[in-house]
């Protein structure tokens, strides 16, 4: 986890420090992977209190590798462990105090914050959202919505399947041709740096990279390749002060 700054507490969290076992040893915080619920909300507990944040504070949606993006309020905030009905692959916020959170295990997560209006959006960038360009959705909602400047925007880029491991048919491919490399009848892409790519097309000019690969670290990070599914959830969360 990231150390909190002055304007943010922001994270990209492991599959280590939780209680839960078996496959979803230890830090699992997906609620329908089928580990124990008390497991999954103690988990959670334990994260909150690592970040200094409550969980009543967190605000998901349930993900489909689409390119919408929610505008998050105070209102949205207590409902983590209650059914979710929104489906969106981003969220942000002008709102201090309410956590914005994405799940991964090998897409990319994405955090981004505008420090001159104190706007956070979080994203998750599977390889269709990547392709679809979510990025450019994300940054223009804070746009329109709150005004942020593009030149503002702070992005970074957490742990996810690198091109050493991304080994895809040519579907994947044929989406993301610039950041695909052939071998054999198989192709190697490179998530993070088209999403470096599309952050910097949109106008981002602070962008930090993780370097770290969950699949190549899959006993420190979740990874749905690597475990053939069989796995727990991690998170990028951030929540502005």
């Amino acid at each position: 986890m990231t150390a909190p700054n002055i304007l943010t507490i922001h994270a990209f969290t492991t599959r280590i420090g939780g209680v839960s076992s078996g496959i979803y040893s230890t830090l699992n915080l997906a609620q329908k992977s089928g580990d124990e619920i008390s497991d999954v909300k103690e988990n959670y507990t334990i994260l909150c209190n690592a970040l200094g944040i409550k969980t009543s504070s967190i605000v998901c949606s349930t993900q489909v590798h689409g390119t919408h993006i929610r505008v998050v309020t105070k209102d949205d905030a207590g409902k983590l462990f209650k059914e979710n009905s929104h489906k969106a692959d981003g969220l942000i916020t002008e709102t201090p105090g309410v956590a914005l959170l994405v799940f991964t295990a090998d897409c990319v997560p994405v955090l981004l914050h505008d420090p001159v209006r104190n706007v956070a959006g979080a994203v998750h960038a599977g390889w269709r959202g990547t392709a679809a360009n979510i990025i450019e959705a994300a940054i223009d909602k804070m746009e329109s919505e709150f005004n942020s400047q593009r030149h503002d925007i702070r992005a970074a880029i957490g742990p996810c399947i690198s091109k050493c491991c991304f080994e895809t048919d040519s579907d994947v491919a044929d989406a993301l041709p610039e950041f695909s490399a052939k071998y054999g009848n198989k192709f190697m892409v490179d998530l993070k740096e088209a999403n470096r790519h599309l952050l910097s097309k949109a106008g981002v000019r602070n962008i930090e990279i993780s370097d770290e690969c969950t699949s190549c670290k899959s006993d420190k990070y979740w990874s749905h390749r690597k475990t053939k599914g069989k796995r727990g959830t991690q998170a990028a969360i951030i929540t502005l002060n």
